[in-house]
């Protein structure tokens, strides 16, 4: 099966309609003409799932001055509960030592980047209390 009837099988799958994008990027990464069993297109799949999330972790914790493993921690304690308490953005930027109007422009310039990634984690459920961030 080439690349593209591949991509195009499974965007015809309604199971699959969160993960089309990165599906379709992990497709694009193959190697063409290397025969992979099913066991290793899901374990590659998986381990190119966690590395692109990675890579967007660490380029909004380089964007807003944090550190990945404690934004990381952040955004993992929100879907876990899926609950987003206001209190713990204050405490995740509290090393930073902002005024209390610069802190609040970076809370919302990190929600501008984290609410696109906590719905895409969230796969459609609702996490109470992240209204007050959404426009």
């Amino acid at each position: 099966m080439s690349r593209k009837e591949l991509i195009g099988l499974i965007n015809a799958d309604a199971k699959f309609v969160d993960e089309r994008v990165d599906i379709a990027e992990y497709i694009n990464t193959l190697e063409a003409g290397k025969a992979l069993n099913e066991k290793e297109i899901r374990e590659g799949y998986l381990t190119f799932k966690s590395e692109k999330f990675a890579k967007e972790i660490r380029a909004i914790a380089e964007k807003n001055g944090l550190q990945d493993n404690t934004l990381s921690a952040f955004i993992n304690g929100i879907i876990g509960r899926m609950i987003f308490d206001g209190e713990q953005l204050t405490d995740l930027l509290a090393p930073l030592e902002l005024s209390w109007k610069t802190r609040r422009e970076k809370e919302l310039t990190l929600m501008e980047d984290l609410i696109p990634l906590l719905k895409k984690l969230a796969q459609g459920k609702d996490i109470s209390g992240l209204k007050a961030y959404e426009e």
